[in-house]
């Protein structure tokens, strides 16, 4: 056996199952290109060889250079014609890239399963693809946490990037931690030569521009410059332009120069379809009882049906026992329990106070301002909702009374909440944070 070969046989150890089969298994070691310091390594489309060479690449070199004894380059190269062009975005500085998150190779539009829900956003999304910079831009898709707003996005680059076209992909925090980071170091010519040269931006997540002023006002100028340039942006959001509570109004008013589309949760059928799509992708056997049992009895958000599935099929193997109806029910019971657990007060109150620009001391303390009662008051009550935590229990970690004190903060903030508008949009946003970091 070769030693890349046998390289990719040790590389099967490193990571899951479901990675090898879905990435490295098609992935063909390169004998006749290779020398000693540089191992070339065959994918099928540069879809994945770039996702390859970003994810895998270095633990190819290092699992390469315990086999060999050389420190070799890795070079992930694609079959077929073209290769030159090809090897040249693969391989491209790291310097380039740096800051943005890749996109998926497995969102493209013939992964996604197109239901009631999310049909206009599908085809408002394909025509992007078809026609960049002149259908709808910009492109801003809203709804909920795992319902493929991310998916519908990273398909357009994906379709893109066979053009050789230059895309960035940022999450909104990354877009915000970039301009920090260059405004920090006095470097803000290189921050807008790298959002201002691309053929498509995509935004993720732009509601965390929420009350974010300088932020908002590069992004403003960011949007201004491409779109005059004819170039394609696409923006997700948990909610449309108008109820993100902090956003500018002339940033309001350029999201709607396009086209908005709203993804809404899946129906029943859809959510069939998409669990029978991920159960194939990934390789699981699940009959129609079990998948319409997952249907019915897990959430909306499909990150998290995927998570599930995920689990299960993993169980199964590792217990060598065949995916039977109550081997499901009896394992996704205890996934949703887990689920629950694994958002902590802490997480909670972390989160409302740098929202807040508070200290999480100062929540946690006996402190009776006016800001830090609210503050406390909103973790209460995200604490009730988001944790399994009994009443008592957040009394005696808020060093309450009784459970009557934490009945009465409910009561309080929930009456709030009724007729303040602003504070019922502060405290889904976020909820929207935490339970987006919990499912990512």
């Amino acid at each position: 056996m070769s030693i890349g070969n046998r390289v990719l046989e040790k590389l099967k150890d490193e990571i899951s199952t479901q990675e090898y089969n879905r990435y490295i298994k098609q992935l063909k070691y390169d004998q006749k290109s290779s020398r000693d310091d540089v191992a070339v390594f065959i994918a099928k489309n540069i879809l994945s060889a770039k996702w390859i060479n970003t994810k895998y690449a270095k633990k190819i070199a290092h699992l390469y250079e315990v086999e060999s004894g050389i420190k070799a380059e890795i070079i992930i190269d694609i079959e077929g014609k073209n290769k030159t062009k090809q090897k040249s975005i693969i391989r491209k500085k790291e310097s380039n890239t740096n800051n943005s998150t890749l996109l998926n190779p497995t969102f493209t539009f013939s992964s996604f399963v197109i239901g009631e829900s999310n049909k206009l956003a599908y085809n408002v999304s394909t025509g992007v693809a078809q026609k960049p910079g002149k259908l709808y831009n910009p492109l801003f898709i809203y709804g909920g946490v795992g319902l493929g707003k991310t998916h519908l996005m990273q398909a357009i680059g994906n379709e893109l990037l066979k053009d050789g076209s230059k895309i960035i992909y940022n999450t909104f925090e990354q877009f915000m931690n970039r301009y920090t980071s260059n405004l920090r170091s006095k470097t803000m010519d290189r921050f807008r030569d790298y959002y201002r040269n691309c053929d498509l931006l995509l935004i993720d997540d732009i509601q965390f521009i929420s009350r974010k002023e300088q932020t908002q006002d590069e992004f403003f100028h960011t949007f201004n410059e491409l779109h005059s340039l004819g170039k394609q942006i696409v923006i997700t959001s948990d909610r449309e332009p108008k109820k993100i509570a902090g956003l500018v109004d002339r940033l309001k008013n350029r999201f709607e120069w396009g086209i908005l589309v709203s993804i809404n949760p899946p129906e029943l059928e859809t959510k069939i379809a998409i669990i029978q799509k991920k159960a194939k992708l990934n390789g699981i056997r699940l009959n129609e009882e079990i998948i319409n049992y997952l249907a019915t009895n897990l959430g909306n958000n499909i990150r998290e049906i995927e998570g599930a599935m995920n689990k299960l099929n993993a169980m199964s193997n590792l217990l060598n026992q065949d995916i039977t109806l109550e081997f499901a029910q009896n394992l996704i019971g205890e996934y949703l329990n887990e689920k629950k657990k694994s958002i902590s007060i802490d997480t909670i109150i972390d989160t409302v106070a740098k929202e807040l620009n508070l200290k999480p001391a100062d929540i946690r303390s006996k402190k009776r301002a006016k800001k830090i009662v609210e503050a406390r008051r909103i973790c209460i009550y995200l604490a009730r909702n988001l944790t399994p935590n009994s009443m008592p229990q957040i009394a005696v970690y808020f060093g309450m009374k009784d459970h009557s004190a934490i009945s009465h903060a409910m009561k309080k903030i929930e009456e709030i909440i009724e007729n303040d508008e602003n504070l019922k949009v502060l405290i889904e946003e976020i909820q929207n944070k935490i339970e987006t970091i919990k499912s990512k």
